[in-house]
């Protein structure tokens, strides 16, 4: 396995948004999708608190996707933070 970037199991509901953990050479890099991002990916599904965790692992694969590119690119925010909005 080479990867750059790899991503961990774990998953946080936050207000409007879930924050899942990418590392990139020993480095935790917070990545936050908003549920718009989430709703789209799961074919305009409606996004809860109580169902978010579920439907974020639908799509996961796709979410991790497009961190991976926004880290690579160095899309950072001034927290350092990945935003897929």
């Amino acid at each position: 396995m080479n990867q750059s970037v790899i991503f961990t199991d774990q998953v946080y509901p936050e207000t409007n948004q879930v924050k899942f953990i990418a590392q990139q050479q020993g480095v935790n890099i917070n990545c936050y999708a908003s549920f718009s991002v989430i709703s789209e990916l799961c074919d305009k599904q409606v996004v809860s608190g109580s169902n978010v965790v579920c439907l974020f692992e639908q799509c996961r694969f796709d979410l991790e996707d497009q961190a991976e590119a926004l880290i690579e690119q160095e899309a950072f925010n001034c927290s350092g933070d990945i935003i897929l909005a």
